[in-house]
């Protein structure tokens, strides 16, 4: 089935004219017709749109032109902007509201060749670990229809997952690519900040946001980063860094490579199973000829509370701007206090009102220095321990959440219970490194997908894929798919 490979063999079956991208794309229509009622990856896809995509790909194969993604259909999640789509960011607050222009990713994507289609389903403003607060409702995991996805970019992760797109676009705020990823079974990718631009992204905390792909296996992973990286003058806080070709490093070869394994992230909490994958992946890595090496994060345990002052300060700030005046959908009040009140009130859901609340409390006078100010004091100190770490190591392995996917309403009683889940994640954030998660094995009774995590130095991504790879290419998790 088309829908089911990867971006490598699809390319190449496109090129050679076995396969025509009308097919393909049908091959996913199919599939979302046929499973995305129990999954609910998508919030809305405009099926006519993506076939005429791929009737104008297909005409530019035939004439031979050579774009790396020409003709792979790609579904994205509800916070970048795609003109002429919906942009709901999972909340109703935004109404009908259509984006007028194309995020710079996406433009990046289109001039490589791929099918833009759909919207994917995530957590309200990209606040949760769970696609349970989206006003769209709940996305379900394809392993196992009652528990959750992880988030926010649940949908983004089933829809690949289950096979309904050949790959996606999610946004990394605090572990939102990586901890979905790891709960389904495929490959997410956290790039450095400033390597991929946030033009055209609905912010949650613009000093933590990242754009980033899923895709089914780590090679993909390269291809996708390679065509959505690059300075772009439109994003202040794009870097002007050269972008590699970073499949061309996927040569199976980390003999000599140093990766790290910090003694703070043996917590506990810590579910068994992913233990013991971890210590068969450390196992694999020195039968690969990888050198294991002990360090020390020394500040990971206020990773958490930092995340969480900075987070919800930037997410107040970014999200005062919906207030039913400028767009949105307004409720109407006797006076303008009235009406924004109203508007937050009847658009924003239980989520995203305790972040903008927690994040105007550590930004009021009388408490920005306690809290705010502080937390990026230790911000920069956690960065450090992550640079004095990479002095000594290439990557850092861990696992990517600290159990497998947990059922639906499991968490959802009890707010911190549910931060916990990105533990091992947000530090990456925080630190503005890259991070990748892969899969690593499986859980017993139920089978459920255990995630494994690389983090990379700034600007590293080529190690840390050429890492990943090579322990996927030495085993054969990847290739399982569920039965939905």
């Amino acid at each position: 089935m088309l829908n089911q490979l990867t971006i490598s063999e699809l390319t190449k079956k496109l090129a050679q004219r076995e396969v025509s991208a009308r097919e393909t794309m049908q091959s996913c229509l199919d599939q979302i017709a046929k499973v995305d009622g129990k999954i609910h990856a998508f919030i809305s896809h405009d099926a006519a749109d993506a076939l005429q995509q791929a009737d104008a790909a297909d005409k530019e194969l035939t004439a031979g032109v050579k774009k790396p993604l020409l003709g792979v259909p790609i579904a994205i999640k509800d916070v970048i902007a795609v003109k002429d789509q919906p942009l709901n960011c999972g909340s109703k607050i935004l109404g009908k509201f259509i984006s007028p222009y194309n995020a710079t990713v996406i433009e990046k994507l289109k001039d490589a060749g791929a099918i833009i289609f759909g919207r994917l389903n995530m957590d309200e403003f990209a606040m949760g670990s769970s696609t349970e607060n989206s006003a769209f409702g709940v996305t379900r995991n394809p392993w196992d229809t009652t528990r959750i996805p992880g988030g926010s970019s649940g949908g983004s992760a089933a829809a690949v997952s289950a096979d309904e797109c050949i790959a996606s676009l999610g946004t990394d705020t605090g572990g939102s690519i990586r901890q979905p990823a790891a709960l389904c079974g495929c490959v997410g990718m956290k790039p450095t900040y400033g390597r991929v631009s946030r033009y055209g992204l609905v912010a949650f905390a613009s000093s933590l946001d990242q754009v980033g792909p899923f895709t089914k296996d780590v090679r993909d992973s390269a291809l996708m980063l390679s065509a959505i990286s690059g300075h772009d003058v439109k994003d202040s806080t794009s870097i002007p860094h050269p972008v590699p070709n970073y499949a061309a490093a996927l040569n199976g070869n980390v003999k000599g490579l140093k990766l790290g394994l910090a003694k703070e992230y043996m917590v506990g909490g810590l579910d068994p199973q992913v233990s013991a994958a971890l210590q068969a992946a450390v196992k694999q890595y020195e039968k690969l000829g990888a050198e294991i090496v002990e360090i020390s994060l020394p500040h990971t345990e206020y990773a958490v509370a930092t995340y969480y002052i900075v987070a919800t300060a930037e997410a107040s700030a970014n999200l005062a701007r919906f207030d039913g005046i400028r767009y949105c959908d307004r409720v109407p009040g006797n006076d303008p206090i009235e009406l924004y009140s109203k508007t937050r009130g009847h658009g924003f859901g239980p989520e995203v009102k305790r972040r903008i609340i927690l994040g105007t409390y550590v930004l009021s006078s009388g408490y920005y220095d306690a809290y705010y100010l502080r937390a990026q004091k230790v911000r920069t100190l956690i960065r450090r321990d992550f640079l004095n770490a990479f002095e000594k190591v290439d990557a850092i392995l861990t696992p990517t959440s600290p159990t497998a996917a947990f059922k639906i309403g499991e968490k959802t009683g009890d707010p911190l219970q549910m931060y916990l889940s990105d533990i091992f994640t947000i530090s990456c954030n925080l630190a503005g490194i890259c991070g990748i998660s892969f899969q690593g094995g499986f859980t017993e009774n139920p089978k459920l997908p255990i995630g494994l995590q690389l983090l990379g130095k700034p600007f590293g991504e080529e190690t840390m894929l050429k890492l990943a790879h090579a322990y996927e290419q030495s085993t054969a998790w990847h290739k399982e798919k569920p039965t939905i």
